[in-house]
C-alpha cells in the first residue's frame, strides 16, 4: 500500500535562497508516515495511550533537486521491510506536475513505551497492520 498526499510549498518552508529549506522536507517526511499510519488506523495519541511510541532511529535521506515556493509536490509513503523490532519506509517527495524527484529517503521507526524502553518485538498492533501491507498484492 502506497499512501500518497499533497503539500504547497509556503513561503515559510523556503530559505533565504527561494529553494525550500532542508528541515521542511523532513516536516512532510514526517507528515507522510503520520498519514499512512492513520489511514491504517494507527493513531499516535492513542498509541501513546497504550504505551507505545514510535521514534525514527535511522534516515537515509538523498537530496536530489529542490522544491521552490508556490510548488505543488506530492509526498509518497510505503513500508518496505518489515523486522521484529522495525519498519522501514520509503519515502519520496516529488514535483505534481512533473514528477520529478526532490528527496527520497529510507526511515527506520522502532517502539518503544513511554519511558523511552525499546520494544524487543513490535507490539502486535503494530506487527498486524503492517504484516496486512506487506502481503498487499500491490507489493509483491
Amino acid at each position: 500500500m502506497k499512501h500518497i498526499f499533497e503539500q504547497k510549498v509556503y513561503y515559510s518552508d523556503t530559505d533565504s535562497y527561494g529553494v525550500v529549506w532542508h528541515g521542511s522536507y523532513l516536516r512532510w517526511l514526517e507528515m507522510g508516515r503520520i498519514e499512512y499510519c492513520e489511514d491504517l488506523g494507527l493513531n499516535l495519541i492513542d498509541l501513546q495511550n497504550q504505551d507505545i511510541v514510535l521514534p525514527v532511529t535511522n534516515m537515509n535521506i538523498k537530496y536530489k533537486s529542490s522544491a521552490k515556493l508556490n510548488d505543488d509536490i506530492i509526498i509518497e509513503t510505503e513500508i518496505t521491510e518489515l523486522k521484529s523490532y522495525s519498519v522501514t519506509f520509503k519515502q519520496f517527495i516529488k514535483s505534481k506536475e512533473t514528477l520529478k524527484t526532490f528527496v527520497e529517503a529510507d526511515v527506520v521507526v522502532v517502539a518503544i513505551n513511554n519511558d523511552g524502553k525499546l520494544y524487543r518485538k513490535l507490539p502486535e498492533i503494530l506487527s498486524n497492520k503492517f504484516n496486512e501491507v506487506l502481503k498487499c498484492p500491490a507489493l509483491v
